[in-house]
């Protein structure tokens, strides 16, 4: 990879992909990480997770580069929900991506404590990161806990709070009174403070902008750190309201499907 006349080694760059829910039976994990493979002219992934917990019944893989529509993301309301794929058997077959090459490391994503605990009592390869969405309203120190001490490492999507995709009503983390207040004692926007603690818990972000120089800004919390005491920590504690953005009850209705309850 060549980018302003410097070269860029496959070696320097860390890249994660995710298994759609059609994929799930074994016998399709592996043919859907070599469509990833090829749309990404990789030879591997330093990451590939299991995106959901719950497999969707099978849709056909195109020929050509990347997909022609969302259908592997369409579950129909809960209809098309195969309830008879475990992911014992996802993770399994994950787990042969390894061996094989094809990705360096595997993980999954939006799994509660006892998906988790789970798998990991009879997998062969343990996850090496959980993802689920975690900000301030939404702190879920039980999972954070149980991931430090199983050694899972969580990463936190939407840490702060999907601005640009919160549905009317929800509230704002970015909006806060109690963290305005603290980010400006601090000097510090809001977005960093929010970064910042979650830093300090322990846990690594995944903070999506399509402004470079958001981006920058953001990487610059790692470079200039912003000094969180117990006391700044107890007040943000204390603002959790275990909401979710994300809700898959309100996308699978016809299956009842709380993942997280």
């Amino acid at each position: 990879l060549t980018r302003d006349g410097s070269t860029i080694k496959r070696e320097d760059l860390w890249i994660t992909s995710k298994l759609a829910s059609p994929f799930h039976r074994r016998e399709h994990v592996e043919p859907a990480v070599r469509k990833t493979l090829r749309d990404l002219n990789l030879d591997y992934l330093d990451l590939f997770l299991m995106h959901w917990p719950v497999a969707f019944h099978h849709v056909a893989i195109p020929d050509g580069r990347g997909w022609p529509n969302e259908d592997i993301d369409d579950s129909g309301g809960g209809d098309k929900i195969d309830v008879s794929v475990t992911v014992r058997e996802t993770w399994s077959a994950m787990e042969d991506l390894v061996d094989k090459g094809l990705v360096r490391t595997i993980g999954v994503s939006n799994f509660n404590v006892m998906l988790l605990h789970e798998l990991l009592a009879d997998c062969r390869i343990p996850p090496a990161v959980n993802q689920v969405e975690l900000h301030v309203y939404l702190q879920q120190q039980k999972l954070v806990d149980y991931c430090s001490a199983r050694g899972v490492k969580v990463q936190a999507y939407s840490p702060l709070g999907t601005p640009g995709y919160k549905e009317e009503g929800e509230p704002s983390v970015l909006e806060d009174p109690v963290l305005v207040e603290m980010a400006k004692d601090k000097g510090v926007s809001v977005s960093h403070l929010c970064i910042a603690w979650a830093l300090k818990r322990g846990t690594v972000l995944n903070v999506k902008s399509r402004s470079a120089q958001r981006q920058t800004e953001n990487l610059s919390v790692l470079s200039n750190p912003i000094a969180l005491s117990d006391e700044d920590m107890k007040r943000i504690a204390a603002l959790d309201r275990s909401f979710r953005y994300f809700r898959p009850e309100d996308w699978w209705p016809s299956m009842s499907m709380a993942v997280f309850d």
